[in-house]
């Protein structure tokens, strides 16, 4: 009998979960797909940069919504520190509702806009606002749906680059899973196309660290699954606190609101939101591989720790930490060693691939359909009931 993650394929379409859970799986391929596919555009990518990076006081902005917003603020700490230009994550629905205070006509802009479906009403509103407000506006469209609204809309002339997303990475499930991370590895691999063949072997060992992930984390995954929970928290520095917000997102989607979700940075966490942890919480840190970011997020680790109360907490590592280990309810670490690519944002594929597992597996547990959690209609696969009003 063939299985999914550990379920049983016919059980998994059966309540519901099938479309999810296939999709959790097949992301070590995509990513192998979108880096093939960037590789392919390199020139074309390249070309276009070139021109844009030229400009004066070039402001980048990454944009999307929900999900798709989130792309922005788990690459942008990143790319601000690569580059000699300033990038910023403002979400559509930002952008929609108040353009006038994010854009500028005097200021040379790169839009980048990233959808799954292209058809979210913010994702067009705001593309059309951007080409009103500023006067020198340059465009990126990274769309996993080629019949979407978004795709058609996308400007063909030397100021638009649209790359497709491979084909599976639209998502059919409610969730966005591959979407995200397919999006995200293009726009860093976009920003580093002069570097793909030393990236390679580091982007190659994400996939094959993926592809564990997948088969050997789901017993040790089922089993934090297992534990009597309602809230959990995920604590994230910097590029990993965009991820934090994205994976609070997945499990409260995944579980239509049964477990409430927080996010927060490490050293942010004590200042209020802390509150939220009862004797039925799971929190969830993320660790950096900056030594120094490292010891605050240990700080944390060692404070939840030595608190009473019936919470567990869960540290995900990019390589194995003894210490870590040992001071936890549950250690997921992603490589004995570390990586070939130690920036944070790397590791963000592997550490959100953990969180998939994870709340599709709390869903089964609750009895909710993944594939559609929200039957009635008060949450959709695409939003619905947004109304544009002309500016």
């Amino acid at each position: 009998m063939t299985k999914i993650l550990g379920h049983d394929e016919s059980k998994l379409k059966e309540i519901g979960g099938y479309i999810t859970a296939k999709e959790i799986r097949q992301q070590p391929r995509l990513w192998r797909e979108t880096f093939k596919l960037i590789k392919k555009n390199k020139e074309k990518i390249n070309y276009f940069l070139e021109e844009v990076l030229k400009e004066n006081d070039l402001r980048i902005i990454f944009t999307g919504a929900g999900t798709s917003a989130y792309i922005g603020d788990s690459i942008v700490p990143y790319l601000n520190r690569k580059l000699d230009v300033k990038a910023e994550a403002i979400a559509t629905t930002d952008i929609v509702a108040n353009p006038k205070n994010y854009l500028h006509s005097d200021k040379p802009t790169l839009l980048i806009s990233c959808a799954r479906s292209g058809n979210s009403p913010e994702s067009i509103a705001a593309v059309e606002l951007a080409e009103k407000f500023v006067d020198n506006l340059y465009q990126i469209f990274l769309i996993c749906n080629p019949e979407g609204d978004l795709t058609k809309k996308a400007s063909q002339d030397d100021k638009s680059l649209l790359l497709l997303m491979p084909e599976d990475s639209n998502d059919q499930g409610f969730a966005m899973t591959g979407s995200f991370t397919c999006m995200l590895l293009a726009s860093l691999l976009i920003f580093h196309i002069d570097h793909l063949k030393n990236l390679e072997p580091g982007i190659q060992q994400i996939i094959e660290d993926g592809e564990k992930i997948l088969e050997k984390n789901i017993y040790k995954i089922k089993d934090i699954v297992s534990n009597n929970f309602n809230r959990v928290v995920f604590l994230g520095s910097s590029t990993l606190m965009g991820v934090a917000r994205e994976s609070a997102l997945k499990t409260l989607e995944l579980t239509s609101g049964k477990v409430i979700t927080n996010w927060d940075s490490s050293l942010g966490f004590r200042h209020g939101p802390k509150s939220v942890i009862n004797d039925r919480t799971l929190v969830f840190s993320y660790l950096s591989n900056d030594n120094y970011t490292r010891k605050y997020e240990v700080d944390m680790l060692k404070e939840m720790v030595n608190e009473r109360g019936g919470k567990k907490v869960i540290a995900i590592s990019s390589y194995q930490d003894e210490e870590i280990d040992e001071l936890v309810d549950y250690f997921i670490s992603i490589n004995k060693n570390e990586s070939l690519l130690k920036d944070d944002v790397y590791s963000v594929f592997n550490y959100i691939l953990i969180v998939h597992m994870f709340t599709l597996f709390k869903s089964i547990k609750l009895g909710i359909s993944s594939d559609n959690p929200c039957p009635d209609g008060t949450v959709n696969r695409v939003v619905k009931g947004v109304t544009i009003y002309p500016y």
